[in-house]
């Protein structure tokens, strides 16, 4: 596990410094169009400009939503809360059965209603959903359950 972890992150730093000389290559063209004067160029300039803007908003968006993540699955472990999958019926693919999924999620969302203010039921729920297929509800509830904690932190 501690191996596979360091290659995701090896990745990910990756992609960050890609992205990163992407997005310098792409302030530079900006530049260089509002150089050339005239409306259209500085107007495609401008454009230009906000695409790595845009760019690095979406990439620190994207790596602080998952060290908040990673922040609640930790704590989740050491609280022992995580969802045990271990025993549910797999696909081929190594996904949970639909079925079991459901089951799952039918149980996990029973919980949650009786303590749905807790960010440990909310983040239970996230990885219910997750299981289930449902990625935007996953995402929804997960960024709920960051909240929670983050107001019982304070």
């Amino acid at each position: 596990m501690k191996g596979s972890s360091t290659k995701v992150v090896a990745a990910i730093a990756g992609i960050i410094v890609a992205l990163a000389f992407y997005f310098v290559l792409l302030g530079q063209r900006g530049i260089d169009l509002i150089r050339d004067g005239g409306a259209v160029p500085v107007i495609l300039g401008i454009a230009v400009l906000v695409l790595p803007l845009l760019g690095v908003w979406m990439v620190f968006a994207t790596v602080r939503s998952g060290f908040q993540h990673q922040h609640l699955a930790s704590r989740a472990r050491e609280e022992g809360i995580e969802l045990d999958v271990s025993d549910l019926p797999r696909m081929p693919s190594g996904r949970i059965q639909r079925d079991a999924a459901d089951a799952l999620f039918a149980r996990v969302k029973t919980e949650w209603e009786a303590d749905p203010d807790n960010w440990r039921s909310s983040y239970r729920l996230a990885r219910a959903y997750d299981y289930a297929g449902d990625r935007s509800r996953a995402r929804e509830t997960m960024r709920r359950a960051v909240a929670l904690e983050a107001a019982e932190a304070s």
